[in-house]
């Protein structure tokens, strides 16, 4: 028998990316997600800094249409100089 999916989409799904601090790392993050999502809440969007201040957390909650639109998301904002993580 095989498993119910884990996520039903279209669902809100948070995405937290991690990154070097620099002046346009928001932007640029959401730029990237753009091409990916249909649109982005800005009330959806939180920025932190780290407490040195070397690196930036942007998270951002979009609705989420597949398993294969998440995918392409966390490849196209891994390949992004500066990210480190895509939680």
């Amino acid at each position: 028998m095989s498993e119910p999916p884990r996520i039903e989409f279209p669902c809100d799904y948070p995405i937290r990316i991690i990154g070097e601090q620099h002046e346009g790392f928001r932007d640029m993050v959401l730029d990237v997600v753009r091409d990916h999502v249909e649109t982005i809440r800005e009330w959806s969007v939180n920025v932190q800094e780290s407490r040195r201040g070397a690196y930036c957390s942007v998270r951002v909650t979009i609705v989420a249409t597949g398993e294969a639109q998440l995918r392409a998301l966390h490849g196209a904002l891994m390949a992004r100089p500066g990210v480190r993580m895509v939680l």
